[in-house]
């Protein structure tokens, strides 16, 4: 589970902190277009809490803003490196390297959100060969008619050879702020909303070479999910279970410390790795051979190293774990919320299991034996009952990894937005958020599932 002494994003979001203004580090290229009438999807009803939106076709890389980038078509359209733009400087914070690199980039249109948003989770899905990085960037109009800066969402390589991949702390315009990997509104309760945004992919490589990274898939989660501590009851309507690898965390107890103090803190790496592993990923012996052989399950500390956010200083950090799945040939990744149950019975029923991020005290999730301020799990399945069916990587061994959780303390501790915590103090809870991992090219009823749910 995560660890005690580092706050939960929603934990830190209720605290009114006052951060110093701080501009953006450079790519390091000029700010992009002002925001036109060129909006996506415009005139949409409000449905759903939640507005998941992606760009991942040949026609929305071509609608975008390029200054360097060159949509590709085929079976995986994308966005690369075509001409580059210019060169910047950039110095490494976590190993105070200064590289000089090419870049390009590639604004979307505007996305006029469904939901105006007191959050927003952007995610990506990449390949980032050795000597490429990508960072990505949102801005954002606000209810009140003013902008947002130009926020970093993250600096992320696949590998950490020619850069750290880092989320970047002090990002605030004394309206919003970054935590770690999420947008947020400083005051909700001021009726202040994000309304719509863009995002801003900059490409980096090596000057001089023909390397490029290719993005696939580009988007964000708003959404504004109201205070609760309870949420309604749900009624059971699957009964089915997903054969997910059951992978431990707490085995590697110890191991590799400078991935945030070893396996204790893994969660969300070891899930990350089950739901990869699901769906055929593997990984060569020749990219384990950094892994102590004795180690047992050597997949799981290549999931931490390579999730591993060297700000945040832990392996939680939501859009890079979906990065890393979406490393895995066939595979994507997106961080989203769902909104009850029922949205996760639908996913399953269509072959697709989530992992879900919740925090609890020991007494209030039956057989679970730990309270935590921040876990993710891998959710597979429900029982005739409508329990529901974890694989909890916060267990003992492999074997006893596979949890039934009762469905009406699952889904409050998931759901929820407040609760008490060890304390009696009222703290923050997730509301929702999943990671979801399918195929770049799910079967119709995988589609139909996800749209369902939100995800196109």
């Amino acid at each position: 589970m995560s660890r005690a002494r580092q706050p939960s994003r929603r934990t830190v979001l209720a605290v009114a902190v006052a951060a110093a203004v701080t501009g953006t580090a450079a790519p390091a290229a000029a700010a992009g277009p002002r925001p036109t009438a060129d909006t996506d999807d415009p005139g949409r009803t409000q449905g759903r809490p939640i507005d998941y939106h992606a760009w991942t076709t040949y026609r929305d890389w071509r609608c975008g803003t390029a200054q360097g980038t060159r949509a590709v078509s085929g079976r995986r359209p994308g966005v690369v490196i075509g001409a580059p733009a210019g060169r910047t400087d950039y110095t490494d914070p976590h190993t105070g390297t200064t590289a000089t690199w090419e870049y390009a980039t590639w604004t979307s249109p505007v996305h006029r959100l469904t939901v105006p948003a007191t959050e927003v989770v952007a995610s990506w899905n990449a390949d980032t060969p050795g000597g490429t990085w990508l960072q990505v960037e949102l801005h954002g109009t606000y209810s009140d008619g003013t902008e947002t800066p130009w926020y970093v969402m993250g600096r992320w390589a696949a590998g950490d050879q020619d850069i750290k991949r880092t989320s970047v702390d002090d990002q605030t315009d004394g309206k919003s702020t970054v935590w770690t990997d999420t947008f947020a509104v400083d005051d909700a309760s001021t009726g202040l909303r994000l309304t719509s945004y863009r995002l801003r992919l900059t490409l980096y490589r090596r000057p001089g070479t023909r390397l490029t990274p290719t993005v696939w898939r580009l988007g964000a989660m708003g959404s504004d999910i109201p205070d609760r501590f309870t949420v309604p009851a749900s009624t059971p309507g699957l009964a089915q279970e997903l054969a997910v690898p059951r992978y431990s965390q707490e085995i590697h107890k110890g191991q590799y410390p400078e991935y945030d103090n070893g396996g204790e803190a893994w969660c969300s790496p070891t899930s990350s790795q089950m739901i990869v592993e699901y769906w055929g990923g593997r990984l060569t012996p020749e990219q384990l051979s950094w892994v102590d052989p004795s180690y047992a399950d050597p997949q799981v500390c290549h999931a931490a190293r390579f999730t591993y956010d060297h700000q945040y200083q832990g392996c939680g950090n939501w859009p890079f774990n979906a990065a890393y799945a979406a490393t895995f040939d066939g595979l994507q990744g997106v961080v989203t919320r769902l909104a009850s149950l029922t949205d996760l019975e639908t996913l399953i029923a269509a072959g697709i299991p989530a992992i879900t991020s919740q925090s609890f005290r020991k007494e209030e999730l039956t057989g679970a034996g730990y309270g935590t301020s921040g876990h993710l799990m891998t959710v597979i399945g429900f029982t005739a009952e409508g329990d529901v069916i974890a694989n909890d990587p916060a267990s003992p061994n492999d074997e006893a990894v596979r949890r039934v959780y009762k469905r009406r303390e699952w889904e409050n501790i998931w759901l929820r937005t407040k609760r008490y915590n060890a304390s009696g103090k009222v703290v923050s809870g997730t509301g929702g958020v999943c990671y979801l991992y399918f195929p770049a090219h799910p079967t119709p009823h995988q589609r139909k599932a996800l749209a369902a749910v939100g995800v196109h």
